[in-house]
């Protein structure tokens, strides 16, 4: 009998501790000083209400999130995730990350479902300190490995090419680790990719450098570890999961390997069902500001009282999938 997961992915948009944490050193607080005012307890309890009112909607079995600051207001936010609805035991893997402002990858699985193994953070070099790029390791309730790779590449507020080296890097860096991990776990182990990469699925760092495809047949017939990227059939159609002018980007993606695509009688791990399977973008209505395209309400800060809306939630939406065991 089949078991079904939920896998999903959320760009939370800067979900700082409060002005005066005293969880954040002394060098960031002085960085983030201008950018945080106004932040308080109650602001920071208003982003968290109206992120868990989402992610309870999501239901989600393991959740990947960036730019949230400390495993601190990843707890805060789990107290507000309604458990008993949904029979879940939510448990939160967290890496304490070197980007020069402070916001870091975590996942939130259900322990009900899966559990944690290990965890490896991945240092993209460059000159400044970036957000690495992090590993955790599952095992399913069947004994099944499954490993998730979260990314939340450069940005590009310093221009699309001027930053483009930098996620480059990271695509590099990647297509390194997934080298890796067949090398030492073999190439069958499952393992999804997702996150905020700040670049399209045809961008050059995402296809020719993390070698992801729209092509199923190159990534099965690949010597190299070449992953399908499963936001293709998304495009094109007038919305994206993240939005700059007023236009549609698709910056938040999954990709899969092989050993997400094929099973054999001897070897059933978790997988992807390459002939049912569909990503959503999740845009439940309270979470749509108005205009051309249905883009996501941000929450924004105080400091910058133009985009601040308490009502708001992220910038950018949610991303699911589903995989089969």
């Amino acid at each position: 009998m089949k078991t079904y997961y939920k896998i999903c992915w959320w760009n939370l948009e800067n979900l700082f501790d409060t002005f005066d944490s005293p969880n954040r050193p002394e060098w960031l607080q002085n960085k983030l000083n201008r950018e945080l005012e106004g932040w308080d307890h109650e602001v920071l309890d208003m982003k968290i209400h109206n992120l868990a009112s989402i992610i309870n909607k999501m239901n989600p079995d393991i959740l990947g999130v960036c730019e949230v600051e400390n495993e601190v207001v990843l707890q805060k936010l789990l107290q507000k995730l309604y458990f008993p609805a949904h029979n879940r035991d939510y448990k939160i893997v967290h890496h304490d990350m070197s980007d020069q402002r402070g916001i870091d990858i975590a996942f939130i699985y259900d322990a009900n479902k899966f559990t944690f193994d290990e965890m490896f953070s991945h240092v993209v070099t460059q000159r400044n300190p970036t957000r690495d790029i992090l590993q955790a390791n599952f095992y399913t309730t069947k004994g099944n490995p499954f490993i998730v790779i979260g990314n939340h590449w450069y940005s590009r507020i310093s221009g699309e090419l001027e930053t483009e080296p930098y996620r480059i890097i990271a695509g590099e860096t990647l297509s390194y680790w997934m080298e890796r991990i067949y090398d030492l776990r073999g190439s069958d182990t499952p393992v999804m990719v997702m996150g905020d990469f700040n670049d399209e699925p045809f961008n050059k760092s995402v296809s020719n450098y993390a070698l992801s495809t729209h092509s199923r047949m190159k990534v099965i017939n690949a010597r190299n570890p070449r992953m399908l990227n499963l936001m293709y059939p998304l495009m094109g159609r007038g919305f994206g999961t993240f939005f700059y002018s007023n236009f549609p980007y698709f910056f938040d993606q999954f990709m899969v390997p092989k050993s997400m695509l094929k099973s054999t009688a001897l070897i059933r791990p978790v997988r992807l069902n390459p002939e049912t399977y569909r990503v959503n973008i999740l845009m439940y209505p309270e979470m749509m500001a108005g205009g051309d395209y249905p883009k996501p309400k941000p929450f924004g800060r105080p400091s910058k009282a133009s985009t601040y809306d308490p009502t708001g939630y992220s910038d950018h939406f949610p991303i699911s999938v589903g995989v089969e065991e």
